[in-house]
């Protein structure tokens, strides 16, 4: 079933589910679309990164076991390897090449919550709950530095376009702003009342959005850091936010089971996707998104994965 909805100044969005891939036994925390397209990974609580085909949105295999929970899979553009950070604060690095765990990074005693990677360098970024984020180059899987950002967990990080900053969203409610040459700090944006579970820059550049377990939406200019725009978005905490990679729209998700689209543009409301108003959606938390073309994949604690298809009219 097709679902529509027209807004006052006629921009349509629809929105079709197409698939729902199951076979996860716990809850899924975490996706990532692989280097070679038509490519999913996702992993979550029941020990495994798992590969799924988007062609014919089918099952392939459990890539590797793990020990413990999966919280962040990372590909980077322009390597073969495939890293998946833990519960216990290990990095597993999967080779795609040789098709085996080549290394595990040590640094962290504590879970991994996010990795980003910053191609310009060849450097990896990885985010934990004892408050740092360790930088290793890729090449050679080297620890090269350790920043301190917080006392308490960081939980997600965003790489700005240019790659000259990086946000990071901590649990003590602030959005971090470092610097890539140096690993400085540039600027700590506070006006969340909770912790920060997602942030993402958008393509251009232009500004920052954060999401938080207080349920708002912050926008924030890129250059200034000033506060653009407040958004009482959720009900519940915003876990995800993902930009389409070439429409005015991104997505939210939220521990409030309901998928959000808004204009980039405008920062305006376009579409709610949740059982609750008719969509054959998630019954549990929305806790990752990602867009492949126009297919928004979401994961859930109800250990679904649902694809939609969106397009804007």
């Amino acid at each position: 079933m097709v679902y529509r909805l027209w807004t006052i100044d006629y921009k349509m969005i629809t929105v079709e589910k197409t698939a729902e891939l199951t076979g996860h036994s716990n809850p899924i925390f975490t996706l990532e679309l692989s280097q070679k397209p038509g490519i999913l990974f996702t992993g979550g609580n029941d020990k495994g990164v798992v590969e799924w085909s988007l062609k014919t949105n089918s099952f392939i295999k459990v890539m590797f076991p793990v020990p413990a929970s999966v919280y962040a899979i990372h590909c980077p553009a322009g390597f073969p390897y495939l890293f998946a950070g833990l519960r216990t604060g290990d990095v597993a690095v999967f080779d795609f090449l040789q098709q085996k765990v080549i290394t595990i990074l040590k640094r962290h005693t504590k879970p991994v919550f996010d990795i980003k990677s910053v191609s310009s360098k060849n450097e990896l970024l990885v985010a934990s709950e004892d408050g740092t984020v360790s930088i290793w180059n890729m090449n050679t899987f080297q620890l090269l530095h350790t920043i301190n950002v917080s006392t308490d967990t960081i939980r997600c990080i965003s790489v700005s376009p240019d790659e000259r900053q990086a946000a990071f969203g901590c649990r003590d409610s602030q959005v971090k702003i470092y610097d890539l040459e140096d690993y400085t700090l540039v600027k700590v944006l506070s006006g969340h009342t909770m912790a920060a579970f997602s942030v993402q820059y958008s393509p251009d550049g232009s500004y920052l959005v954060s999401g938080s377990r207080d349920a708002q939406v912050k926008i924030w200019d890129s250059k200034s850091y000033e506060l653009l725009q407040n958004i009482p978005a959720h009900l519940f905490a915003v876990n995800a936010i993902a930009f389409h990679p070439t429409q005015p729209y991104f997505a939210t998700g939220s521990m409030d089971k309901t998928i959000k689209l808004w204009g980039a543009d405008d920062f305006k409301l376009y579409k709610v996707i949740s059982r609750e108003k008719g969509y054959p959606g998630h019954v549990l938390s929305i806790n990752k998104l990602v867009w492949n073309g126009d297919d928004l994949i979401s994961v859930s604690d109800d250990k679904k994965i649902i694809i939609w298809k969106v397009q804007l009219d």
